[in-house]
């Protein structure tokens, strides 16, 4: 598949994407809970398919023919992902179940192991309850201190503070990438060069910027970098680790048992060469090979293709938006050109409750999410227990997006009327 760059890449696309053709009742789906797990074209599903149906095998493990093809696949996904996000090595790249068990991974395999009281840890308030428990675990059994950057009026992490925050004491930093509430898109090679300044190490937690915007984890300079599969058109269940190799080698395993193994004694054991040292047990091998095809499938499109694309879907949202005069949106606004953020949208009706909103939408064929999407602590510092939350992705369109609109007015309406 070659795409070619132009204003609608959705037209080129929308075809691989068998879910989008259908009706939810009575009425074509339109899928805007992409921020929550995006869809899966057919180059994915039949690589998953694939493997089941005719490589199906351990890897590493065995000398046999289906062994070999299902670990060359395997191992094959692992350059694919390497080459993604720029990393200097295969070796930095760990696969994981998802991004939380590769923040825990840090966590248990780096932060015990280095953190004492005194040390601080700084996050922010717009992080997922991923990499905001992970961190509280580690403080409550090392005795480090957390330490939060807030938000600016308009809702962007407020640099300032984060500068002020910052100082010998600080070991580790952990932020967002792109909020997966605000939209906003966090400067964070800036950030991880202050932070080295201080000799902290940094965690980037790049679930919503690695599908939808070109991520080079060698000109961000971060220690580590965890995202999910699944939000990058590969199934769930399959996410990585990307770890410098230096830092990764001075690691701990983080779990024990087979495949991390070099040799195991009755009394002592010895691990494996990176990337195994961290990857116990049978891992995810079909799962694996299709993100492997999956970042075959953003890379043919072309991620600055795609962020391109989004931008103008962004900026024709927000300008549809600017039609009601009683929605509270959350995150910072586009520019003109719909840059600044990515194509998602966190925003309350007034006296409407989120969760009543959904379900109507959800009649007239448009899903979205409502709740507080593992964003709690953001929720209170922005005074509301939720919100509702649409998020787009390169193969959403105008015309959805008008109907989004369409459907939003008349179930606005029709609570309106409702309340007379």
């Amino acid at each position: 598949m070659t795409i070619a760059t132009t204003p609608c890449i959705a037209d080129q696309v929308r075809g691989d994407f068998p879910i989008l053709n259908q009706e939810v009742n009575g009425q074509q789906l339109v899928y805007f809970d992409n921020a929550a797990t995006s869809q899966k074209p057919l180059p994915v599903i039949n690589a998953l398919d694939n493997y089941y149906k005719n490589h199906n095998a351990n890897v590493h493990r065995a000398a046999h023919s289906l062994s070999t093809q299902a670990t060359e696949g395997f191992e094959g996904a692992r350059d694919k992902v390497a080459q993604f996000i720029n990393a200097t090595s295969r070796n930095e790249i760990i696969f994981t179940r998802n991004a939380t068990e590769a923040v825990n991974l840090v966590a248990y395999a780096w932060a015990l192991n280095n953190l004492q009281p005194g040390d601080e840890i700084i996050t922010s308030v717009m992080e997922h309850h991923s990499n905001i428990v992970p961190w509280q675990m580690v403080a409550k059994q090392t005795g480090a201190t957390l330490k939060h950057v807030r938000l600016t009026p308009q809702h962007t992490l407020d640099i300032e503070q984060y500068k002020n925050l910052l100082s010998e004491n600080t070991k580790l930093v952990a932020l967002v990438h792109i909020s997966n509430t605000l939209g906003c898109i966090n400067p964070v090679a800036e950030m991880t060069q202050l932070a080295h300044q201080k000799g902290a190490k940094v965690l980037i937690d790049a679930c919503q910027s690695v599908p939808h915007i070109p991520v080079d984890v060698q000109a961000i300079d971060c220690d580590w970098l965890v995202a999910s599969g699944h939000k990058m058109c590969a199934p769930t269940g399959i996410g990585f680790l990307y770890g410098k190799e230096d830092l990764l080698q001075q690691m701990p395993p983080f779990l024990g048992g087979g495949e991390m193994i070099g040799e195991v004694f009755l009394d002592h054991f010895t691990t494996a060469e990176l990337p195994h040292k961290f990857e116990a047990g049978t891992p995810a091998i079909g799962e694996a090979i299709a993100l492997g095809s999956a970042v075959d499938y953003l890379s043919n499109i072309g991620m600055a293709n795609i962020q391109a694309y989004e931008e103008e879907l962004t900026r024709y949202l927000f300008q549809k938006l600017e039609s009601f005069s009683n929605l509270n949106i959350y995150g910072p606004l586009p520019t003109a050109e719909g840059k600044g953020r990515v194509a998602l949208v966190s925003f309350n009706v007034e006296n409407l409750h989120p969760n009543d909103l959904s379900p109507l939408l959800d009649y007239e064929g448009v899903a979205i999410r409502s709740g507080h999407h593992c964003t709690q602590p953001l929720h209170r510092e922005l005074g509301v227990s939720g919100s509702a939350r649409a998020s787009l992705y390169f193969y959403n369109t105008k015309q959805e997006i008008d109907h989004f609109i369409k459907a939003l007015q008349n179930t606005i309406d029709f609570f309106m009327e409702m309340m007379e």
